[in-house]
């Protein structure tokens, strides 16, 4: 074993010296490198401005909706690079998402809809927990436009851990947006639709049909929204749009914008003009606004109707109770922006050339006077215009979103027929900057802009269209995020991010050091209700029991196992597999796959996750290890035996293809002394350093710990048979030692590696 590590190690050493010399060979100056390529000094600046060197980190991660794919995704800001896809409302396999039991439980709750399982989902709009108005990275939520729902994300581990319906809605677009204190999370409808889901003719449409906003209780204590504790508003059958919340002095209101205020019926069908021209004919739309605080305590009051079980405030109610209000907007808007200080709020209309500044000083002045400017068809009042403003300001043809950056005042807002963003100040209503954008921009973020203390620095641009921008790949081209350096007096665009999936409609960015998520589960933990799994197994406790009509595999994983290696079952049996990820090193994932029967795991360490499934068939069914998680990684396998209904399990003994000897014995015995060698040094060196203040550290030995300890076990069997001159099971206990050496020193190497490159200190 020493030879070979010795031979191993001269030859990484030469090809490391030949590779020096090729690269010394073909090392080319950054001039060279810069005319070869056509590079600019700007180019290059930019590129040294998103370049993250290796091993290094981001400085803000980015959560971004992944549209039609049903999924958000993770992205490092400045460097661009794609960190992980977090399944939603869409099976995912390489995460077991829909596959393991665990999160089947989460999708089934919110998939079952008009008698339909729905397996896929429209992500709009992700949003970060806060706490007094800032980020503080515990939680993400998500919606689906396509199917109401509203999912919550775990930031301890990105996982989803609830789905909830709304009981109401049959469309919406706006959502979710948190308060302050993320007590509630907005949800606002888009199309208007009989609220109780029935049917009703479009003759009905202005009696019958409605929009709504519902306002979600969130439990911060347990994680999860309180479905019972939540309620809604019944609004006009305007088609509502964003939502924002108030914060500081505009605390405990909240805004949402809207379209089609014409209440418009088209179809060319029915031999009148389509939507688009009935719902784009008025000047101005309506920002609903909203006191929720006093909706809250009208709702916990009782002064609701149950529809579907739900409790709704109606119009009736909330305009007697002062609780709902309309300012007139800009037509055709996509967002309602509050300042980080509370005190405006900014509109934009994407049929309009301006943005619109709104005052909550003279809001409120207005309703405390009840100087209204009149009334809609449903009775709800009205607010003048023009004493509403602070201002308005020509930003670009499309005005859509706009984003707060860290300097006072300043906001940049996205042009979408211009494909521009217009940088402006929105306390003097002066333009200050534009860049244009590729292609037809839509939303936009600034790190951490609609919290109470933007961070500024980046700002990325989500575009609809990319035309000429990446290599071809068909007609269905990639979206394109651009980041733009926003940190001096001008934009500097930087990069262009090609991203493959969905139409990618909005993102969030909050500072990495936010977030705190874990490396590794405790021992058996579910990880979708964050609760020790009834079905945790540890190792020398793998069994299969038959119990209520199920065949129950309580396993284990661990490089480089399955335990049991075999399961018989009979044929038309329904199997219940629990397979529990037992190490403790970081990123030691698991995956689990069977042959024929739709099984696809993921387990990560410490994960217990379970499959139940019938197998309808008799056969011979190969499992395996999906994860590449050791050199022995093919060697991770199983078989499951079904044998025909009514058959007998057989009990012959099983041949073995290759017979061994004392001196294969004491060959494999040579070389596992020689390896303990090498751990023992490996082991002195970590045991020297202050390890324990290293967590990747400690979680790499406590894994390495075990693995020696199953070494012990196994090396004890081995002596056992080589007493009995059994030198067959002597020979192959003897290899099993040898593999829990390897799998030993393996980590023990990686964190010997660890402690040399983060400055570890020998202890006295």
């Amino acid at each position: 074993m020493k030879k070979c590590n010795i031979y191993g190690l001269t030859a990484i050493a030469f090809g490391l010296g030949m590779s020096a010399m090729v690269n010394s060979a073909s090392a080319k100056t950054l001039d060279e490198v810069m005319k070869e390529r056509g590079l600019t000094q700007k180019d290059v600046l930019a590129a040294a401005k998103t370049y993250i060197p290796t091993g290094g980190r981001d400085e803000f991660i980015a959560l971004s909706s992944g549209g039609q794919s049903g999924q958000v995704f993770v992205y490092g800001i400045p460097s661009m690079r794609i960190l992980k896809y977090i399944a939603v409302f869409t099976p995912e396999p390489w995460q077991g998402y829909g596959f393991d039991d665990e999160s089947k439980a989460v999708l089934k709750k919110g998939s079952d809809i008009n008698d339909t399982t729905i397996t896929y989902g429209d992500t709009h709009h992700p949003a970060f927990s806060e706490t007094k108005g800032e980020y503080d990275g515990e939680y993400a939520f998500i919606n689906d436009k396509a199917n109401p729902r509203i999912a919550v994300i775990d930031m301890k581990d990105f996982e989803t851990k609830q789905i909830v319906k709304n009981p109401i809605m049959s469309s919406e677009h706006g959502g979710p947006f948190v308060s302050p204190n993320t007590d509630y999370i907005i949800q606002a409808a888009q199309y208007p639709a009989p609220l109780d889901r029935k049917h009703y003719p479009l003759s009905q449409f202005n009696e019958k049909f409605r929009g709504a906003v519902t306002y979600w209780k969130f439990d911060r204590k347990k994680g999860r929204i309180d479905e019972a504790a939540s309620f809604s508003l019944e609004l006009p059958p305007y088609s509502q749009d964003l939502s924002d919340f108030g914060k500081g002095p505009s605390d405990g209101w909240s805004l949402t914008n809207s379209f089609c205020t014409e209440r418009y019926v088209g179809g060319i069908m029915k031999g009148r003009p389509p939507f688009e021209a009935g719902c784009s004919q008025k000047d101005t739309d309506f920002v609903h606004m909203i006191n929720w605080k006093k909706a809250a305590e009208v709702a916990k009051a009782g002064k609701t109707t149950k529809i579907n079980g739900h409790n709704v405030i109606m119009m009736d109610t909330a305009i007697k109770e002062g609780i709902l209000f309309l300012i007139p907007e800009p037509k055709s808007p996509h967002g309602v922006d509050i300042s980080p200080d509370g005190k405006f709020f900014i509109v934009a209309g994407k049929l309009d050339t301006h943005a619109s500044v709104y005052s909550f000083a003279k809001v409120f002045d207005l309703i405390k006077k009840k100087d209204f400017a009149g009334k809609d068809a449903y009775g709800i009042p009205i607010l003048d215009l023009k004493k509403s403003l602070h201002g308005q300001l020509s930003v670009g043809l499309g005005p859509l979103h706009t984003q707060y950056d860290s300097k006072k005042c300043i906001v940049y807002t996205s042009i979408y027929v211009d494909s521009q963003v217009t940088k402006w100040d929105y306390c003097n209503l002066k333009v200050l900057d534009k860049i244009h954008i590729h292609y037809n921009i839509g939303h936009l973020v600034t790190m951490e802009g609609d919290s109470v203390t933007p961070k500024g620095k980046y700002l990325v641009a989500l575009n609809k269209l990319t035309i000429d921008r990446f290599n071809p790949v068909g007609p269905l081209h990639p979206q394109n995020h651009q980041l733009i350096d926003i940190s001096g007096d001008k934009m500097q665009l930087l990069y262009d991010m090609a991203v493959p999936l969905g139409e990618p409609h909005y993102v969030v960015a909050i500072s990495a050091d936010k977030l705190k998520p874990k490396v590794r589960y405790k021992l058996g933990t579910n990880s979708r209700t964050d609760k020790r799994s009834e079905f945790r197994t540890r190792p020398g406790r793998e069994k299969i029991v038959r119990k209520d009509g199920l065949v129950h595999v309580y396993g284990t994983v661990i490089r480089s196992h399955i335990t049991p290696e075999i399961i018989e079952v009979e044929e038309g049996e329904t199997v219940s597999l629990h397979l529990t990820n037992v190490e403790r090193a970081e990123d030691e994932t698991h995956g689990f796959a069977i042959y024929g029967h739709n099984v696809n795991l993921s387990i990560e360490p410490g994960k217990t996750a379970s499959a139940t499934f019938k197998v309808p068939n008799s056969g011979v069914f190969p499992y395996y290890c999906t994860e590449f998680c050791s050199a022995l990684h093919l060697e991770m396998q199983g078989i499951m035996m079904v044998r025909p209904k009514g058959t007998k399990l057989e009990n012959a003994a099983l041949k073995e293809g290759t017979k061994y000897t004392k001196t294969d014995y004491d060959k494999q015995i040579k070389n596992n002394v020689a390896t303990q060698g090498v751990i023992n040094s490996v082991v002195k060196f970590i045991t020297e350093r202050n390890f324990k203040d290293f967590p990747t550290v400690v979680g790499l030995v406590t894994d390495a710990t075990d693995q020696l300890n199953f070494a012990a076990e196994s090396k004890k069997k081995s002596e056992n048979f080589a007493a009995k001159g059994d030198w067959q099971n002597a020979t192959l206990w003897a290899q099993q030692w040898f593999q829990y050496q390897v799998k030993t020193a393996d980590m023990g190497l990686r964190a010997k590696t660890y402690l040399e490159q983060n400055g570890a200190k020998k202890v006295k």
